[in-house]
C-alpha cells in the first residue's frame, strides 16, 4: 500500500490495471487448457472459477468484519453484475457466429463507451490526450486483428453489445468506488456471480473434478479474486477514462502468453499493433504525470 501511495495515483492505477491484465491472461491460458485439453464444460469452469474466487475473498470479510459487506448501494451492485452477465451472454452469442479475431476487435470498442460515459455520467474530464491514447490503442488492436479482411455481418453487433454492457460494468464500478471499498466491490461481484453461474452450469453438471483439473480450477479462482481486486483498487485511485488505454495491453499480453504456452508465433502486424498500444499507454501515463506535478 505504501509503495502505491509513493507512486502517485496515475502510476498506481496504471500498474494495478496492468497487473490485472497479466492475471487475466494467465486465467485465459488456464481456462483454454481446461476446456480444450481436459474437456471441462465451459459453464462448469466458470462456476467453479468464481465460486473458488469467492472462497479466497472470504478472509477479507473476516479481517474487516461485517463492515466490508455493508452498503447503501445494493441496486448499483446488482446493476453492475447484471450488466456483466448480459455482456457475457452477448459475447458468447457473438462467438457462435463471428470469427474470434473479429469478436475481440469489436470488444475493443468498450474503452470508447467508457470514455464517453465517464464524461457524461461521472463528470470526468476527457481531454484530447485521453482520446488520442484510446484511439491509438484501438487502432493498434485493429492492426493486430485485421477485422477488415472479412465481410461485415449483423452478428458482429453481438460483440459490440458486449462491449457496451462491459463498459457499463466499468462505469458503475468507478461510481461505486466513491463510497465502497475495493474489498466490498470484489466480494459483492463474486457473491452475486456465483448463483448465476451455478444456474447456467446445472445443465452440464457442477461436479468438482480432481487431479490436474482441480489444481487449475483452484489456481484460476485465486487469480480471479486477485484480478478483480486489482481492477477495483485501480478505479479507486485513478479516473476510469484514464485507465482504459492500459486495458488495451490485454492484447499483447494474451498473444505473448499464447506464444510461450502453445508456441503460436503471430504475424508481423501483431508487433506493429502492440507497439501502438504500448506507445499510447505510456504517452498517456507521461501526460498524467505532468498534470500531477505542481505548477
Amino acid at each position: 500500500m505504501t509503495l502505491m501511495t509513493n507512486l502517485g495515483p496515475a502510476r498506481s492505477g496504471a500498474l494495478l490495471m496492468i497487473a490485472a491484465g497479466i492475471l487475466f491472461a494467465i486465467i485465459n491460458l488456464l481456462t483454454q487448457y481446461a476446456t480444450m485439453m481436459l474437456h471441462v464444460p465451459p459453464s462448469r469452469m466458470a462456476f467453479w472459477q468464481y465460486a473458488i474466487a469467492l472462497l479466497f475473498s472470504l478472509p477479507w470479510v473476516i479481517r474487516h468484519g461485517l463492515s466490508a459487506m455493508k452498503t447503501g448501494h445494493v441496486a448499483l451492485h446488482l446493476t453492475r453484475v447484471g450488466a456483466g452477465v448480459v455482456g457475457v451472454q452477448l459475447w458468447i452469442a457473438g462467438l457462435a457466429h463471428v470469427p474470434i479475431w473479429q469478436a475481440i476487435a469489436l470488444i475493443m470498442l468498450s474503452p470508447f463507451f467508457v470514455t464517453f460515459g465517464a464524461g457524461l455520467f461521472l463528470g470526468e474530464e476527457t481531454g484530447a490526450a485521453r482520446w488520442l491514447a484510446v484511439t491509438a490503442g484501438f487502432i493498434g488492436g485493429m492492426i493486430i486483428l485485421s477485422p477488415w479482411s472479412d465481410a461485415f455481418s449483423l452478428y458482429a453487433l453481438y460483440p459490440v453489445g458486449a462491449a457496451l454492457f462491459w463498459a457499463i460494468t466499468s462505469l458503475v464500478t468507478k461510481h461505486l468506488t466513491r463510497s465502497e471499498s475495493p474489498e466490498s466491490l470484489t466480494v459483492y461481484l463474486l457473491l452475486l456471480l456465483s448463483p448465476v453461474n451455478f444456474v447456467l452450469a446445472l445443465s452440464e453438471g457442477v461436479a468438482f473434478s480432481g487431479g490436474t483439473t482441480a489444481l487449475i480450477l483452484i489456481a484460476a479462482g485465486l487469480l480471479t479474486a486477485l484480478a478483480q481486486y486489482a481492477i477495483a483498487k485501480a478505479y479507486t485511485v485513478a479516473d476510469a477514462a484514464y485507465l482504459q488505454p492500459f486495458d488495451h495491453l490485454k492484447l499483447p499480453l494474451n498473444v505473448g502468453f499464447g506464444v510461450l504456452a502453445f508456441g503460436f508465433v503471430p504475424p508481423g502486424s501483431m508487433w506493429l499493433g502492440a507497439a501502438l498500444i504500448l506507445s499510447a499507454s505510456f504517452y498517456l501515463l507521461h501526460q498524467e504525470r505532468r498534470a500531477e506535478q505542481p505548477a
